[in-house]
Order: C-alpha cells, then structure tokens, then sequence
C-alpha cells in the first residue's frame, strides 16, 4: 500500500486546546447525561485527509476484524504495526504524554494510561446495514486485570455525511429511559466521555448509506489503574419498546461476557471471537 506519510504537519493544536481547558473541562464534567464534550475541527484537517485515503486502501487489506453478532455489525483494525503511516501517527500523538495530560485535566481523571494493544480501538468502520446497540462498554481490560477503563476518545472521518443516513452516536440516561443526545458522525468532529458501568451509548439503527459510503472512526479508549477495579463486560441493553429483543440482547451478553473471560485468561484476540460470535449467531 503506498500512501504519503505527512509528517511536517502537526496533527493536534494542544496549546490551543489546553488554553480552552478551564471553560471545557467545566463543560466536560457537569454534562448529562454522563461526562462528555462535542469537538469541533479538533484534529489537523490535512492530517486527516491523509488518514482518510490510507482507510480507502485499507479496504482492500487482510487483517480487519469482523464485529458481526446480535448487539452490532462493524469491522475495526487494531494491530498497530498493520496501520499504515499517517493513522498510526494519529493514533501514537493521541496516546502522547502531552495528550494524556490534556485528558486528565479534561476530565478531572488522574494518570490515565494509554493502551498500547488498542484493545476494542484503533479503528472502526461500518457499512450500509452497519449499527451498534446501546451498551456500556467493558470496564477492564482483559490483559491488564487492575486496569480500570475511564474514557472514550473518538474521531470521526466522514465527509459529506447526511444525516438521513443514521449512524448518529446516541447517549442515553443512565437508567436506560430515554436518550438524552444525539451526534452526527461527520468528519473531524470528536466525542470524549467517561465509560462507566452506565454510560450508556450506541447507534442502534441499521445504516441506509449508500454502498460506497461508510462510517469511520479513530477509536482510542484510556485507564486507570486501581487496587480492586469494577469488572464487566461489554454490556447490551434493549431500548424501551424493545421488549422482543430482551431476550436476544442477554442471550448475547452472555455469549460475550464468556468470551471476554476466556480471552483474559488464554490471550485470545477479537478476530477470534468475532469468529465465534457469528457462528453462534447464526445457530440462534
């Protein structure tokens, strides 16, 4: 795959972020309905040009991760030494020591560690039909049993996205009543919000974009390490209304809780168990 890396081109502005950071980090911690900020232009736009055409070749590359089960249908691609130049660039300065301190002073969270393995991250892409069902994420990472997850960083790589095709990040209250905000996806907007045991989040709705069209994203996801760490997996939930779906929901809760544990233990990776997710999927 040939692509330009663009490395005279800075690809985030901290100065001018961290001067932002007394009025953000106030938005950022009093928001509803959980922690969380909306940034506009955050990312060096060119930079992101040039992630945009390396994603395009990557489409014809070995390596994805098919997220394809009950509760979600994506791909991602978390192997660092399998991004090509500008993506891994990104991803490394979004994983800097200056960046974490910009992030803990966002959120009012203390040393929080990068994750080297992207575990769940790196990058995601969806399709025409592509959709996640509202969850809280999992709170531990599997190889690091005291490493307890804190926040979300994601940045969206859509250009001329319309909103008739869905994909919007939906935030819902924490008791699962009523979803509280709504994001559209377009490109260089970034999402930053804590995933705590009820932070609930998603875009459950099947995707009508065209075929050619996807939903990308760079998805980072940060810790703190603690003595004795909440641990769960990744957890569905049915919307109000979704009655039907209840059962299928915790049916596949299961289905990944099991396999999470397994994958702590063993070291398995997620191109395994994407595997065994379709395939019970399927049984079902």
């Amino acid at each position: 795959m040939q692509t330009t890396y663009i490395d005279s081109k800075e690809v985030i502005d901290l100065q001018k972020w961290n001067s932002e950071l007394p009025i953000l980090g106030k938005q950022y911690q009093e928001a509803s309905p959980y922690p969380h900020i909306v940034l506009e232009n955050f990312l060096n736009p060119v930079v992101l040009d040039a992630c945009i055409r390396e994603f395009n070749e990557l489409n014809k590359a070995d390596g994805w991760i098919n997220y394809v089960h009950y509760n979600e249908k994506k791909k991602g691609l978390n192997k660092l030494d399998m991004l090509p130049a500008n993506i891994k660039h990104t991803i490394n300065e979004l994983n800097s020591p200056a960046f974490l301190q910009f992030l803990s002073t966002l959120t009012g969270i203390d040393n929080l560690q990068k994750d080297d393995h992207l575990e769940g991250g790196g990058i995601h892409q969806s399709g025409r039909g592509g959709y996640l069902n509202i969850h809280a994420d999992f709170t531990v990472h599997p190889h690091h049993r005291n490493w307890q997850r804190r926040v979300n960083v994601l940045v969206y790589l859509n250009k001329d996205w319309q909103e008739e095709w869905g994909g919007k990040l939906e935030l819902w209250d924490t008791e699962m009543k009523a979803c509280e905000k709504k994001v559209l996806p377009v490109f260089n907007r970034c999402v930053i919000f804590n995933t705590d045991a009820d932070s609930y989040h998603g875009h459950p709705e099947p995707m009508t974009c065209p075929e050619d069209q996807f939903r990308r994203s760079i998805a980072l996801y940060y810790y703190s390490v603690e003595d004795k760490p909440f641990r769960r997996a990744t957890h569905y939930m049915a919307r109000p209304g979704e009655g039907k779906k209840k059962f299928m929901v915790k049916l596949d809760n299961a289905m990944v809780a099991t396999y999470t544990e397994i994958k702590g233990w063993l070291g398995s990776n997620d191109k395994i168990v994407s595997s065994i997710l379709r395939f019970l999927s399927r049984k079902k």
